[in-house]
C-alpha cells in the first residue's frame, strides 16, 4: 500500500490543502471535492486530529465538522463522560445524515483506532450518500501523544492510549477498509 504525506499550509485557502506525492506538490483536490465527501480522521488521542479538523473548517467554513467529543458534551454535559454509544452513534448518523444534505464536505473527527469501528463508519457513509471517504491517519509516536496528553486539561487515561496504539499497529487503516484515498500525516 502506498501513501501520500499530506502538508497543509495554515495561512492560505480550502484550495490550499497540498499534497506531497511522488516528489510533486501539487493541492490535494481529493480532499475539498464538489460531491458529498467524507475526511475520517484517525490517531490517538493527542495525534492532532481535533486541530487538524478545526484548522480545515477556520480555513473552509462551508465544511461540517462532526466530533465524538462534542458529541458527548452535548449529549451528557462533558467531553470526558464516555456515555452510551448508542446515543452517540444515533448523533453521527443525525449529523452525516445533516451533512449531506446541507454540506459538501463533513469531518469525522474521532480516534477511529479499531478496524471494525472504521468499516461500521465507512458503511454508514456510504448508506447515507457520502461518495467519496478519505482516511487522514495521523500517524504521530505514541510517546509524543503520550506528552501531549499529559499538558491537556481532560486527560486520556495512558492504558488507553496504548491501546488504542496496539489497535492502530496491529490494524493500521487501509484502502481495503473501503476508503477512497488515505493520507498517512507523519
Amino acid at each position: 500500500m502506498s501513501y501520500e504525506l499530506g502538508i497543509i499550509n495554515k495561512n492560505s485557502e480550502c484550495s490550499s490543502l497540498l499534497t506531497l506525492n511522488s516528489s510533486l506538490l501539487t493541492p490535494h483536490s481529493q480532499l475539498l471535492t464538489p460531491h458529498s465527501s467524507l475526511l475520517l480522521l484517525i490517531g490517538l488521542p493527542g495525534s492532532g486530529k481535533s486541530t487538524l479538523a478545526k484548522q480545515l473548517v477556520a480555513q473552509c467554513p462551508q465544511v461540517q465538522l462532526i466530533s465524538t467529543d462534542a458529541i458527548r458534551g452535548q449529549l451528557f454535559g462533558s467531553e470526558a463522560i464516555q456515555g452510551s454509544w448508542l446515543l452517540i452513534w444515533r448523533e453521527v448518523e443525525r449529523q452525516f445524515q445533516q451533512a449531506i444534505s446541507t454540506s459538501n464536505t463533513a469531518i469525522f473527527d474521532a480516534t477511529n483506532a479499531q478496524r471494525r469501528n472504521r468499516r461500521e463508519v465507512i458503511t454508514l457513509a456510504r448508506n447515507l450518500g457520502f461518495s467519496h471517504i478519505t482516511g487522514i491517519w495521523l500517524n504521530v509516536p505514541v510517546w509524543l501523544c503520550l506528552a501531549r496528553n499529559k499538558k491537556r486539561s481532560r486527560q486520556v487515561p495512558e492504558e488507553i492510549i496504548l491501546r488504542m496504539h496496539r489497535q492502530l499497529r496491529d490494524a493500521p487503516p487501509s484502502l481495503e477498509e473501503g476508503l477512497d484515498k488515505l493520507t498517512r500525516f507523519l
